[in-house]
Parts: structure tokens; C-alpha cells; sequence
């Protein structure tokens, strides 16, 4: 590995790993989001507890944290467009493993999606479009994150055909992000995962 790409692999998680909801809720309100709502380091819990106003630019800004990589990070380094891609799941993994706050983080749903959306922005707007009907009507925010996950790899190859070679690795990059949301799959089954906009926190809330 050259430094370029070394030091490209330590930008793109040091980048992930900004714990944006985290500063903005302790720096500007005092509250700790470890320990209030689902504990989570994202922009569903920064929502619940502060609202729009705060989770909307935060949001913004965590789906920046995987493009930066892609479009811009990986390029510089001579990283070819699947290294670049690969870079933005490095950041993926530090916004969801973040040294800034003991390794905590959130479900890298925006960071994710922030991946695609610099280099298929179509298939991006497909997964938003599944995400927004499915929380809408079903009031599950990770629900609609499991399967826009899962919308991202055939719409790529539907309408990106350039881009098939991704394919792959959006795969695993949507495998992580399922992963990562397993305990709210869990409820999801068991009955118990509570609806969004309900007022209460939701333990495990994703992004």
C-alpha cells in the first residue's frame, strides 16, 4: 500500500468517525446521547431528543462523511473507483466504531447512503424514495433502512450499467448496514421495536 492510500484509509475513518449528533446535542445542549433515548450516536436519536432543526444538518453531514471518500478522498489518492468505494466503507465503519467516543457510534445508514450517492446517484434516490414510503407507512425507521439497503444493489444494476462492477461491494457495504441494525431486526419480529414519531425513545434507533 502507498502512503497516498495509507493516508487516504486513516482520512476516510478518521472522516467517518466525527460523532456529529454527539457534538452537536453535548456542545449545544449539554445532553450526552449515549445516555438518553436508544443511546445512539445518529440522527434518528439527535431527532427524538432535539428535533428537524438539528437532525436534518447532521444528517446532511453524516451522508457527506461517505461521499467525501468516494468522490473526493479516493480520486486523490489514485484509489480507482472501487478503492474509492471501499474507502467510503471505511468511513462507514468509523461513524458506526468511532474513536472519538469510545467506539461507539451509529448504524451508518447515512454514511451509507452518502457512498452511493457519489457515484450512483439514481440508485440512491431509489433507496430514499423506499426508505421515506416504507417509515411513512409502516413508522419504522429501521425498517425502511433494511430495505433501502436492500434497494441499492439491484437499482444500481438496473440504472447504473456502468457501474456493475459495484455491485459486489454495495452488497456487502448493504449487508453491514443490516447487520448493523440485527437487534432492531429482532423486535422488528418480536413485535416490540417502537414507531417512529411516537414521542418515545427507541432503543437502537438507526443511522
Amino acid at each position: 500500500m502507498t502512503a497516498a492510500l495509507l493516508g487516504a484509509v486513516v482520512a476516510s475513518y478518521l472522516l467517518g468517525a466525527i460523532p456529529t449528533s454527539h457534538w452537536v446535542a453535548h456542545g449545544l445542549k449539554g445532553i450526552d446521547l449515549r445516555t438518553v433515548g436508544s443511546g445512539n450516536l445518529g440522527a434518528t436519536n439527535l431527532y427524538r431528543q432535539l428535533g428537524w432543526r438539528y437532525a436534518i444538518p447532521v444528517g446532511i453531514f453524516d451522508m457527506l462523511k461517505g461521499a467525501i471518500p468516494v468522490a473526493v478522498i479516493g480520486p486523490w489518492a489514485g484509489a480507482g473507483a472501487i478503492g474509492s468505494l471501499l474507502l467510503g466503507v471505511v468511513a462507514v465503519f468509523g461513524h458506526v466504531f468511532s474513536l472519538f467516543v469510545g467506539f461507539k457510534g451509529g448504524k451508518g445508514v447515512a454514511t451509507g447512503g452518502g457512498i452511493v450517492l457519489g457515484f450512483a446517484p439514481w440508485a440512491f434516490l431509489v433507496a430514499l424514495l423506499v426508505w421515506i414510503v416504507t417509515t411513512r407507512l409502516s413508522g419504522y425507521v429501521s425498517l425502511g433502512s433494511i430495505l433501502g439497503a436492500l434497494a441499492l444493489p439491484p437499482a444500481i444494476w438496473l440504472l447504473h450499467p456502468a457501474e456493475r462492477a459495484a455491485v459486489p461491494y454495495v452488497v456487502l457495504l448493504s449487508a453491514l448496514v443490516i447487520w448493523f441494525h440485527r437487534a432492531n431486526i429482532r423486535r422488528l419480529m418480536a413485535g416490540t421495536e417502537n414507531r417512529f414519531g411516537t414521542g418515545r425513545p427507541t432503543t437502537g434507533a438507526t443511522t
